[in-house]
């Protein structure tokens, strides 16, 4: 059984075992509501994507409208695991109107409290 979550495909049992805003992530992330996104994120937080580190709202929310805005994309998880205290991997596709048109990613994040505290997105 898979649910779909305005873009997100992905097995709805692997998603009950990560916390709330990690499924809010992946709820939002094919929207483009930049200030509910950013609102996921502690005042403090750390995004690294592509190879570059973000820290603060303030680059999150410029990390958030490059180059995510610029393609269209679904997500498809296919593994959600907990990797110790308030961290958790989830490994998935995108695919979309980018360059290449597919690529296998990993997110791994960390939570503290609601909120995320760390998040670094890789191949």
């Amino acid at each position: 059984m898979r649910a779909d979550w305005g873009g997100v495909d992905s097995p709805a049992v692997m998603l009950d075992d990560v916390p709330g805003v990690v499924r809010r992530y992946f709820e939002l992330d094919p929207h483009r509501d930049v200030e509910r996104f950013v609102a996921l994120f502690a005042d403090d937080a750390i995004v690294t994507d592509e190879g570059e580190t973000h820290q603060g709202t303030a680059e999150i929310r410029t990390w958030r409208n490059g180059p995510a805005t610029k393609y269209h994309y679904t997500t498809e998880i296919s593994n959600a695991e907990t990797l110790g205290a308030a961290r958790y991997l989830l490994t998935g596709r995108l695919t979309g109107d980018f360059p290449g048109g597919t690529a296998a990613l990993r997110w791994e994040f960390t939570v503290s409290g609601e909120l995320i505290s760390r998040l670094v997105i890789a191949p």
